[in-house]
């Protein structure tokens, strides 16, 4: 779709809405992943002293849970959108994060805890595929990254106000607060929804829903080279920020003793990635998705090598911790959007699906690196840096075998 079409409003069945509100309401269901994840992490701790958790470490367990839940369900979400449309299995994956997210606020163990945190995941899947399907269905190109990157923008307003709401939540109140807050922002969302998302999918493009039409749709997204390996590559990434997430609270309250401040500096730092996110949504256009993401990716591996050397020689002030974590997060955000969106680009024909399989290898994947990254925490940041490194050069070697050795092309390359 031209640059044009893509400035049009959005039109689905009898429904017609402008282009800014297509992008929110994409950027707010998104968002609620961030929520169910980031409003947690002031409460971690009160969580696991009111449901007998004594190892810090295991209560990172509540965010593994959910994410383990979201990984797995996107295997499904995506070929049920593309056989049925987007609006159906969105709005039943809402229920269920509504349901489950109430749930967790009665759960009388930390192992009920943790079910319901992954039964809050199976259906916040739903969000993440379909959202990512809805915007492919609407835009390609360049266009369509420049809608992410918009959508991730606004995504990221999460992250930075998600921990202040969940430590405001905590000091008039207990944990169990904090998951009823959220169900009640996902029913707003929800009806927001509900009432003006349109239908995106257009009936000539819905795919049977059997085994054998869903295998054939996985084995088109796998044996795309520069999908496969684009994925690969954002997964790597993403195993970074899960790895950082699980263990912001120790990093910031355990070895900088930020107590309440905490938020303030995690905020601030996400801040940067939608700063990033929106200034790669107004270059994307000019230059294209490969020459930023590319340069973002080189520039990332040399400030989390530099972090990693440093960590070398002992405790970083928070300052200097800050300042190199803040300038990798810059670049993550022109790496996310662009990175996603090259994968899908040779995909339009089954978007659902190819979110659905996408979707599935970053969040598990990711969500595995990011475990192990944070379960290495041993009362410094070294463990992180070291993981941050490591990770961003699997990424660059994904990238040159999809490119076949060439970076910074401003054209797509041939995708068999």
């Amino acid at each position: 779709m031209d640059q044009q079409a893509s400035a049009q409003p959005v039109r689905g069945q009898g429904l017609r809405i402008p282009r800014w509100e297509f992008i929110a309401l994409a950027a707010a269901l998104m968002a609620l992943n961030a929520l169910a994840i980031d409003i947690m992490l002031p409460g971690l701790q009160q969580i696991g002293a009111s449901l007998g958790i004594d190892n810090e470490n295991h209560r990172q367990y509540v965010i593994t849970a959910y994410v383990a839940g979201f990984g797995i369900a996107q295997l499904f979400f995506g070929p049920l959108s593309d056989r049925f449309g987007r609006r159906l299995p969105l709005l039943l994956g809402l229920a269920v994060y509504i349901a489950a997210a109430l749930g967790a606020a009665f759960a009388p163990s930390f192992e009920t805890l943790l079910l319901l945190r992954f039964v809050q995941g199976l259906g916040a899947a739903g969000t993440r595929v379909i959202t990512v399907s809805i915007v492919r269905d609407v835009f390609g190109g360049r266009a369509m990254a420049e809608v992410m990157s918009l959508v991730f923008m606004v995504f990221m307003v999460i992250p930075v106000v998600a921990p202040g709401m969940g430590q405001v939540i905590m000091l008039f109140s207990e944990w169990h607060m904090i998951f009823v807050v959220m169900a009640v922002i996902a029913l707003v969302f929800t009806v927001w929804a509900g009432t003006r998302l349109p239908e995106t999918l257009h009936p000539e493009y819905r795919r049977a829903f059997n085994l054998r039409t869903i295998a054939n749709g996985f084995r088109i997204v796998l044996t795309n080279r520069v999908a496969l390996c684009y994925m690969l590559a954002t997964t790597s990434m993403f195993g970074a920020l899960f790895g950082f997430i699980n263990s912001a609270q120790q990093v910031y309250v355990g070895i900088y003793g930020l107590g309440v401040w905490f938020p303030v500096i995690f905020a601030a730092v996400a801040g940067m990635m939608a700063v990033s996110s929106f200034v790669n949504s107004r270059l994307v256009g000019r230059f294209g998705m490969r020459v930023l993401s590319h340069g973002a990716l080189i520039g990332f591996i040399a400030v989390t090598s530099t972090w990693f050397v440093l960590s070398l020689f002992g405790q970083l002030p928070l300052y200097v911790f800050v300042a190199l974590f803040a300038a990798a997060m810059l670049q993550f955000g022109w790496i996310g959007s662009n990175f996603n969106s090259i994968a899908m680009e040779p995909l339009g024909h089954l978007a659902g699906t190819a979110s659905s399989v996408q979707g599935f290898t970053q969040t598990v994947g990711g969500g595995v690196i990011g475990a192990t990254i944070g379960q290495l925490f041993d009362g410094t940041t070294m463990p992180l840096a070291a993981g941050f490194c490591a990770v961003s050069l699997v990424a660059l070697t994904f990238v040159l075998i999809a490119e076949r050795g060439k970076l910074f092309q401003p054209h797509s390359q041939p995708t068999s």
